[in-house]
């Protein structure tokens, strides 16, 4: 890998906006940031054409794309699939999605999960969202693998070890007193999700440790006057993350408006929850056993359920602009520095800056994806000239 320059565009870099600024990269990481008149004139150059340069969009919910469900797929090359299919629409680190299944399939997946992490690009971890999850708010889930945790649930929820992120997903109130706190001591990253929680609940798991909170308002008690639910507990704590899909079907944008308002600064994030449509071709697909359908943007089941979604990032990105009406800036660091940060990765990932992973996408003035760089090197299925 060599040394080389990104010039002749604008630059994002999670914080502010620079004209005139060229980015320097050697090897995987970011050399520099520095003016585009500093940039030594020997030194091969990609040029970007006016277009805009901001850091690499992190997915922490994705399960699956181009045909491949990850759950019919956990092993390797059903990670690198989805990654490559993600990779078009600006996803250079994604946490690929097992929903709630059997423990065998659950054991295959971590295990593909950890070979990923050398092999397929932009591959951050794992995401186990189930199965400990509550009946009452299942949602696509099947309800025949969901369970308690197991006696062993601990041992096999870190079976990927310290070189990845693993998030868990699961309902605080299935679970018995300490398991997320022990998640939590053992480097588990623990999301509610698919919950039926009260208030007091998510609050006890708060003090445990619970991090963050899986597509907010979807499958989880809602926030009214006197039950404020965990809906209410998310927006109310803010030392936690809320994921949001922004697709404008799962859940309306006045609501997604009125969240964001609520929520500490920095705490919200865009995750697609997309399954295998994104990048494929056709109408119906099947998910666990159960025919889904996608139509008009969205994934359901025949009888209305929504099926995960049908949501890219890059698309997310301009939702956010034209439905919620956030400043592009905001809308980029949803996309990349508040997933960094929520996943503990906020030290490489999410900003352009020295010393950062050199995972970057390209921008055109309708913010469609022109080319995406992960560890400093170019997405071979965009081509793109490099100079000098």
């Amino acid at each position: 890998m060599m040394r080389y320059a990104l010039t002749r565009g604008r630059v994002f870099d999670g914080e502010r906006m620079l004209e005139d600024h060229a980015v320097l990269i050697d090897g995987g990481s970011i050399e520099s940031l520095l003016p585009q008149q500093a940039v030594p004139a020997a030194l091969p150059a990609y040029d970007l054409g006016g277009g805009l340069l901001v850091p690499g969009f992190i997915d922490t919910q994705v399960n699956g794309g181009a045909g491949v469900l990850f759950n019919d797929r956990p092993d390797v090359e059903g990670i690198a699939a989805i990654g490559r299919a993600h990779r078009r629409f600006g996803t250079t680190g994604f946490m690929p999605t097992l929903i709630s299944d059997r423990r065998a399939v659950m054991e295959r997946a971590i295990r593909a999960a950890r070979e990923a992490l050398e092999s397929v690009p932009g591959a951050l971890g794992i995401h186990l969202e189930g199965p400990y999850l509550n009946r009452a708010r299942s949602g696509i889930h099947p309800e025949a693998v969901l369970r308690e945790p197991e006696s062993d649930a601990l041992d096999l929820l870190t079976g990927l070890g310290r070189d990845g992120v693993t998030l868990v997903t699961l309902a605080p109130e299935v679970t018995p007193p300490g398991f997320i706190r022990r998640l939590h001591e053992a480097g588990v990253l623990v999301a509610a999700g698919h919950t039926a929680a009260t208030f007091d609940e998510i609050g006890a798991a708060l003090e445990e440790g619970l991090r963050g909170f899986t597509h907010l308002f979807n499958a989880m008690s809602p926030l009214t006057s006197r039950a404020p639910g965990a809906v209410g507990a998310a927006l109310d704590d803010n030392d936690s993350w809320c994921g949001l899909i922004v697709d404008g079907h799962h859940v309306h944008p006045a609501t997604l408006r009125v969240a964001i308002r609520a929520k500490a600064p920095g705490k919200m994030m865009m995750v697609t929850d997309a399954v295998q449509t994104v990048g494929a071709r056709g109408h119906e697909f099947e998910l666990l056993g159960q025919r889904i359908v996608r139509e008009g943007g969205k994934v359901s089941s025949p009888e209305g359920v929504l099926a995960g979604s049908d949501l890219d990032m890059a698309s997310a990105v301009r939702n956010s602009i034209e439905l919620l009406g956030l400043p592009l800036e905001e809308s980029l660091r949803m996309a990349s520095r508040y997933p960094a940060e929520f996943l503990g990765l906020g030290t490489r990932l999410g900003r352009v800056r020295a010393g950062y992973d050199a995972s970057l996408v390209l921008l055109d003035e309708g913010l469609n994806v022109r080319q995406t760089w992960i560890d400093g090197r170019p997405d071979p299925a965009m081509p793109f000239p490099i100079s000098g």
